[in-house]
């Protein structure tokens, strides 16, 4: 299939939409990004994987990257894409198609722009990090993700979105005895003993830090329990599987300390990190997207998520999110991007680069 990038940003949507690439099948997506980007003079363009990279080299003093994954969650009977109204139906419409489809609209038609850009479409965003496309060039070739700011063009809802929170997730186990339970006095109830980890999780009381002047909004939630051993029988262990949600003011290392002291007298077992990323909104390249981009009322708020901004904050490229679909919506059956926010993104972002 062929894309169109001089078509209305609408249309170039939904021809991207209807190009099926669930994680890990991207190739026919990136195959047509790639050859229309490399019809394109203008542009440098690479291919690794299925990560699709282009370049302006104009010698400007400031180069910026709009990155933005081709792929989606699996489909839920919701493709073809379809039309009503100004909504645009269909799986990856607003997570993250729509964003893919504002940058490809950018690459093609803002031939001199005031910043060089380095524009990234890559792939398996939606499942285990370590086949992350953004994280495998990170790793290999991160002199193609270099820059002075950065843009994922994420769902946000056509508002700016600073940095991201961090993620962990811990196992919190409580020990006991067994004993078999005709005779319970014999033994330990470690189910019973979990009971003070919930305890904790109820009395939290969640941090909400300003950070670089954005509120972030904590979260510490029990997200899995186990234990037990049989009908008969007093548990000796029960685990309680912990997600922590923590503001860019924190390294993973304070991350994991907190809840250690949080957690303490019981076995924490971490099991998945992965780090927050500051807004860095005091770059001079950031604040100049913040001043062009959110006149007109666009919101400027905290990022209360994770996304792959962390790659580009680990490079040291200071990072947003910014794209027209709602983020709310994203994975749902009933998908939608609403119209008028493509054009807007479109027409903002063309202003700043321009």
């Amino acid at each position: 299939m062929r894309l169109d990038l001089f078509s209305d940003v609408a249309d170039l949507t939904a021809a991207i939409v209807d190009i099926e690439s669930v994680s890990g099948a991207e190739g026919p997506l990136a195959d047509a990004v790639e050859e229309a980007l490399r019809a394109l003079p203008h542009l440098a363009v690479e291919r690794d994987g299925n990560n699709v990279i282009a370049r302006t080299d104009l010698g400007r003093p400031e180069r910026v990257v709009l990155a933005g994954h081709l792929d989606t969650v699996p489909l839920n009977g919701n493709l073809p894409s379809r039309m009503e109204g100004d909504r645009l139906y269909g799986c990856g419409t607003t997570d993250m198609k729509s964003g893919v489809a504002v940058a490809l609209r950018l690459a093609a038609t803002v031939t001199e722009p005031t910043r060089d850009i380095t524009y990234v479409f890559y792939e398996c965003e939606e499942i285990e990090a370590e086949r992350n496309g953004l994280r495998q060039l990170a790793a290999t070739r991160p002199e193609l993700l270099a820059g002075d700011f950065a843009v994922l063009m994420e769902p946000t809802g056509a508002h700016i979105e600073g940095g991201c929170q961090g993620t962990m997730r811990i196992e919190v186990t409580a020990k006991g005895e067994r004993a078999h339970s005709a005779r319970a006095w014999m033994g330990s109830n470690a189910i019973h003993t979990a009971g003070q980890i919930l305890d904790v999780l109820r009395a939290y009381e969640p941090a909400r830090p300003v950070v670089d002047g954005l509120q972030y909004h904590e979260g510490l939630n029990a997200v899995f329990i186990q234990g037990g051993v049989a009908g008969n029988v007093i548990p000796d262990e029960c685990t309680v599987t912990v997600n922590y949600r923590f503001a860019p003011d924190k390294s993973l290392a304070e991350a994991e300390a907190y809840l250690r002291e949080v957690f303490e007298g019981f076995d924490v077992k971490v099991t998945d990190a992965a780090s927050a990323a500051r807004p860095g909104l005091t770059h001079p390249a950031a604040a100049a997207f913040v001043e062009s981009v959110a006149s007109g009322g666009t919101e400027v708020r905290a990022k209360l998520g994770w996304t792959d901004v962390a790659r580009f904050s680990e490079l040291g490229v200071p990072a947003v999110n910014y794209g027209p679909g709602e983020p709310t919506l994203a994975h749902t059956k009933d998908e939608y991007v609403e119209m008028p926010l493509i054009a807007d993104c479109e027409t903002r972002m063309r202003t700043w680069l321009s």
